[in-house]
């Protein structure tokens, strides 16, 4: 088991008439996770099915609504030859879009004006044709590495069309000047303590986590986009995999390992702090317990107490 030793930390108090944010899960696809791609350790066959996880998030006093990362889209031709090969021969469905789980509850994807995106894998970025009006706001990191994507780097696994360039706002380190518990950079988004973009660097280059306070009495929610695939790695009960290829290059499912790891480290800090809940995108024990209940829209995710 991995321990590290960290600075201690505290979490802002809640000011008087503190604003918060009702966050509620979204449907938005389902796929096959081979562990030997991600933890260390693991056989050959071993697998699970996994949710791609998207979320409605509502600021308490304004009302004003975003969705953080879109899913999995349906036709998943459109994706760089790269992507076909890694899904080849997995399970990979869509059986409720996250534009229709928006739908569902109650809310027209047309009108929707802002949606943050963790990063830009397949399964997070679904189809953003659905959100016509809206502004996508990305971690900085993403807008030179999408200069170098399918089909400019015909070898690459992301869409270069993924978001719609000239509609992005990219979060640069002029931006990212907070610290907020044990994340060095992050973004005030509202500008009163409801809600954070967190620079989470390791994954992709512009990865970012939201968190989020869920009421006005000190309760938060970390999303962790793809920080860790599975709680066993954001617990260290298991560590990230990795190995060479022919040419000696490392081959793991962060592109930087090193940050990825010491950003994994971060968030379990997380773990025993009173009040707090942290969601992996993918995290099925969490959607097993869940699916269909009163935390996926038009429900709201309780506040851990």
């Amino acid at each position: 088991m991995t321990t590290e030793t960290h600075a201690p930390f505290t979490l802002p108090e809640p000011r008087p008439g503190q604003p918060y944010i009702d966050v509620s899960a979204l449907e938005a696809g389902i796929l096959q996770l081979i562990h030997t791609r991600f933890m260390a350790g693991s056989q050959p066959g071993e697998s699970t099915m996994c949710p791609s996880l998207a979320f409605s998030l509502r600021h308490s006093t304004t009302g004003e609504h975003l969705v953080f990362d879109m899913g999995i889209r349906r036709d998943m031709d459109v994706h760089p030859p790269a992507v076909q090969k890694s899904i080849k021969g997995r399970v990979i469905a869509t059986p409720q879009s996250v534009d229709e789980s928006l739908r569902k509850g109650g809310i027209d994807p047309a009108e929707v004006k802002t949606v943050i995106v963790s990063h830009l894998h397949y399964d997070h970025v679904g189809d953003a044709a659905a959100f016509p009006k809206a502004t996508f706001i990305m971690g900085g990191d993403a807008e030179e590495f999408l200069a170098h994507t399918y089909p400019t780097n015909p070898a690459s696994n992301v869409l270069q069309t993924s978001i719609p360039i000239s509609r992005t706002r990219f979060i640069g380190p002029s931006e990212l000047t907070e610290s907020i518990g044990p994340f060095p950079r992050a973004y005030d988004y509202f500008g009163d303590g409801s809600m954070y973009i967190v620079d989470a660097a390791g994954h992709l280059p512009g990865h970012v986590n939201i968190f989020a306070r869920t009421n006005a009495t000190g309760s938060w929610i970390y999303l962790a986009g793809d920080t860790a695939h599975d709680m066993a790695l954001l617990t260290g009960e298991r560590e990230v995999a990795f190995s060479f290829d022919d040419a000696g290059k490392m081959v793991c499912a962060h592109t930087d390992k090193d940050k990825a790891v010491e950003h994994i480290a971060r968030v379990r800090q997380l773990l025993d702090v009173p009040k707090v809940q942290v969601l992996l995108a993918h995290d099925y024990v969490w959607y097993e317990a869940n699916k269909g209940g009163k935390a996926f829209l038009p429900g709201v995710i309780p506040a851990k107490l």
